[in-house]
């Protein structure tokens, strides 16, 4: 199997930026390293061709259903961990870890499914759950009152009419199907047929981050990488549009003494500066032309990445949550 494909050979999703990726871990043979977002297992596959042992978290039992084909065939070399990946530190305490890798957002195996409800490109039941439990997003949107609804799609979807994409939403509840829930706002908003974006795409983004605590995953995710690798250790993480990238560049600039944090959900640094958990962080890589134009859902994607410092945390374990 190619490292650049998934395990699931009927669905062969590619992973964006995977030979960078591959680059900036830098693996030896005999390294532990975890795949804390597993999904169709591209990383992860990719990590073992490597000579990598892997930890590989998913939140989705889907995924660690599929996985369990690549987990018979890694000769011991992979354990498939259902659990968020914010929680890596926890579960595996004790370990030396030479590389954490994230790709962040929902996986293409997730999207292509109509009956997760993450997509209006396909009619399905209005869900977006990645651990298929919890709140959806038919129930978040028929139960919020319109002022939160229409805060959560200005917050996560960076869209400057949700107050009238909230009211509208309101005004057609209730709503239980994703093509509902777009035709909505495409209606509120206006919509041409030849138009390169659909209006529907930030209002789904938005209810699909909420509903999964995405940014705030992510924040706690690369505190408990901060705390799991070793020095030397590599972090890379890949994210898909400007609310994540910024949580990714401001902590890396934060853990390498580039600058303050500016997160309210990271921890504060004391007045007196620590020694910089991470050094200076690579240069921000981008897909090449050649993969976007292969690729569509590769054209906003980014890749950050470091090397853990010796130095101490800079709060003390207790203090990150």
């Amino acid at each position: 199997m190619s490292p650049a494909q998934s395990l699931t050979p009927d669905a062969p999703h590619i992973p964006v930026l995977m030979d960078e990726v591959i680059d900036a871990l830098t693996i030896t043979a005999g390294e532990v390293h975890v795949d804390g977002t597993f999904g169709a297992g591209g990383y992860t596959n990719a990590m073992l061709q490597a000579g990598a042992k892997v930890h590989a978290f998913d939140q989705d039992p889907d995924a660690i259903e599929a996985g369990s084909k690549l987990v018979e065939s890694s000769e011991g070399r992979l354990k498939l961990h259902h659990a968020l990946y914010s929680q890596m530190a926890d579960v595996l305490a004790g370990e030396a870890i030479d590389g954490v890798t994230l790709d962040i957002g929902v996986s293409s195996m997730q999207l292509d499914q109509a009956e997760r409800g993450f997509s209006f490109q396909k009619d399905g039941p209005l869900d977006m759950r990645m651990a298929q439990d919890g709140m959806s997003a038919a129930e978040f949107l028929n139960e919020a009152d319109e002022e939160e609804i229409a805060n959560v799609i200005y917050q996560y979807g960076e869209e400057r009419r949700s107050r009238k994409i909230a009211a509208a939403i309101v005004r057609a509840r209730p709503l239980s199907r994703t093509s509902e829930l777009a035709n909505v706002v495409r209606k509120a908003l206006g919509h041409r047929s030849g138009d390169k974006k659909d209006p529907a795409t930030r209002t789904f983004q938005a209810i699909r981050i909420y509903i999964n605590r995405e940014l705030g995953e992510l924040e706690d995710g690369l505190v408990a990488a901060e705390r799991l690798l070793k020095p030397g250790g590599r972090l890379a993480v890949v994210t898909f549009h400007s609310l994540e990238d910024r949580i990714v560049k401001n902590f890396l600039r934060n853990r390498s003494g580039q600058q303050a944090s500016g997160s309210r959900h990271l921890p504060q640094v004391s007045e007196k500066r620590s020694a910089p958990t991470f050094y200076k962080p690579a240069k921000l890589v981008r897909p090449t032309g050649a993969e976007q134009a292969s690729n569509p859902r590769a054209r906003s994607a980014t890749l950050r990445s470091a090397v853990r410092s010796d130095a101490p945390l800079q709060v003390a374990p207790g203090a990150l949550k």
